[in-house]
């Protein structure tokens, strides 16, 4: 039993992220199509049965591009979500600097919130809450059936300290998750670990 994370293609530079609403360019379609072809060639070693993902534009188009090559349904939530950075999400840099100087996510306190949007505790929380309905639905199912979850860097960050078991805050380096990175997390012995780390064979 696997669930298997993925951070969305390549998108838009010069523009802050979290709840940006901005796609891929053309080189995170290409790294998603290659991540679909990939997935297609090996399906009976990944024996994905569904995707999940952000509904995020970039995660959005990233899992629709997985769900074709893969001839599988997908599902959006905004559970997925990055960091919910309010009134920053998707403003250039430029205009960021200019209106909110200095604020970034790893200026925050932990109680702090974006203005518009939500603080790191709050962040963590929310995915810790999704990430852990999401093993319990794998457990209560058929032990064979996968789970492809398409999602951000910073979702995924927050997973490997889940997993590891290390305190996690908007201070701490990042796991690697470079784009369309896989990682793969299983339940063994009684408990969920990762086997497969950023693994990218497909670019």
């Amino acid at each position: 039993m696997a669930i298997y994370l993925v951070r969305h293609g390549q998108d838009e530079e010069g523009y802050r992220g979290g709840w940006s609403q901005r796609g891929l360019i053309d080189e995170g379609i290409r790294q998603a199509e290659k991540l679909g072809q990939y997935l297609n060639e090996h399906k009976h070693d990944f024996n994905i049965h569904r995707i999940v993902c952000s509904d995020l534009q970039r995660a959005y188009q990233t899992a629709s591009i997985l769900a074709d090559k893969l001839s599988l349904p997908f599902h959006g939530s905004e559970d997925w979500r990055e960091m919910n950075n309010g009134l920053l999400a998707g403003i250039p840099n430029s205009l960021a600097e200019e209106k909110f100087p200095g604020l970034y996510f790893s200026t925050l306190r932990m109680d702090e919130r974006y203005p518009g949007g939500e603080s790191p505790q709050e962040n963590f929380q929310r995915i810790k809450k999704t990430f852990t309905r999401l093993c319990q639905d794998q457990l209560a199912t058929n032990d064979h059936e996968n789970v492809l979850v398409v999602t951000h860097g910073g979702v995924i960050n927050i997973i490997y300290h889940l997993i590891k078991d290390m305190a996690w805050s908007n201070k701490n380096p990042f796991f690697p998750a470079a784009n369309t990175g896989l990682h793969r997390v299983e339940f063994r012995d009684g408990r969920w670990e990762f086997t497969l780390e950023n693994a990218a064979p497909h670019l």
